[in-house]
């Protein structure tokens, strides 16, 4: 199979659907993606939340209409597991980079180890890393971190909705975290090492799951290119979840063809058994086809949100 950076180039198809993949190690989000698209020959695909290339486990990728609604992802809940070296810290908070002070590892019993974690739970300030890909004046903050540029950030708010120390070893923990997007996992260990006196890194993190979504329902690039060798394009398919999967739990509305017309024409509708105003809708024409998110508008009427191209 071609590498990333010199696949064969082939045919394109319209595709719309989320494959959940589980990424490898080593390979950045970014590469990743484009590697299954390759591989499903899609014409328009994309990512909902970066992964390190350190780290391993679920990513959704959405192709072509799905990416309409990766910003529900982007906003959903993670869940992760790390394995933490405490009494070492490093430049970037993980075992990529260089380690820049070393101190020895405090022996805790549990009570103790407890009360550190429980200052990490709820809702608390995270000031990210400069190893980021968030942005200062449109680059990304890890371009100018490997120049040496270090710029001020802000802290910003996180919710730490679980906090589970899985195992103790006299220089590693393992930890699992339920938390809001935003969060950075290596601050967190960082700023676990530092409260515990010792400092600490990332050398593995796996995300478990992102919004309704669970690593058991993803697969691998080397099983996925296992299956185009075996079923081709057709075994593909069949992973595919609908469009709209990250918003199961939204109310659901079927629309008659007139309705339909009008709406995939950006006027609003009216309908009966509307939710209260504000809320936002799955959209369904006839035959069940999947029309986009529409919204309850302050006149009561259903008004478009995000609609899928004219079908």
């Amino acid at each position: 199979m071609p590498s990333v950076n010199k696949q064969i180039k082939r045919p394109r198809r319209p595709l719309d659907g989320i494959l959940l993949l589980d990424k490898p190690e080593g390979m950045s989000s970014n590469q990743a993606m484009m590697k299954v698209r390759w591989l499903f020959q899609a014409e328009k695909a994309g990512h909902t939340g970066s992964l390190d290339p350190l780290a391993t486990g679920l990513l959704p990728i959405g192709f072509g209409e799905a990416t309409k609604f990766s910003q529900h992802l982007l906003d959903a809940d993670k869940v992760y597991r790390a394995r933490m070296r405490l009494g070492q810290k490093t430049t970037t908070a993980d075992a990529e980079g260089e380690v820049v002070a070393e101190r020895p590892v405090p022996r805790l019993t549990r009570d103790e180890i407890e009360a550190v974690l429980t200052r990490f739970r709820g809702h608390i300030t995270q000031i990210p890393s400069m190893f980021s890909a968030l942005k200062k004046d449109g680059r990304p903050l890890y371009e100018l971190a490997r120049k040496g540029i270090e710029v001020e950030r802000e802290a910003r708010p996180i919710r730490i909705d679980r906090l589970e120390l899985l195992q103790v070893e006299p220089k590693f923990w393992e930890i699992e975290v339920a938390c809001s997007k935003g969060t950075y996992i290596r601050n967190l260990v960082e700023d676990i090492g530092e409260a515990l006196g010792c400092g600490a890194h990332v050398v593995a993190l796996r995300r478990l799951a992102s919004g309704p979504f669970r690593l058991q329902e993803g697969i691998t690039i080397a099983n996925l290119e296992r299956l185009v060798e075996e079923g081709g394009l057709e075994a593909l398919d069949k992973l595919l979840l609908p469009p709209w999967a990250a918003l199961e739990h939204y109310p659901k509305l079927d629309l008659s063809e007139t309705a339909s017309f009008y709406l995939m024409r950006g006027q609003p509708v009216q309908v009966r058994g509307l939710p209260p105003s504000g809320e936002e809708v799955l959209v369904f024409g006839p035959e069940k086809r999947f029309l986009g998110l529409g919204v309850v508008n302050a006149d009561g009427l259903l008004a478009p949100r995000r609609l899928l191209r004219t079908q």
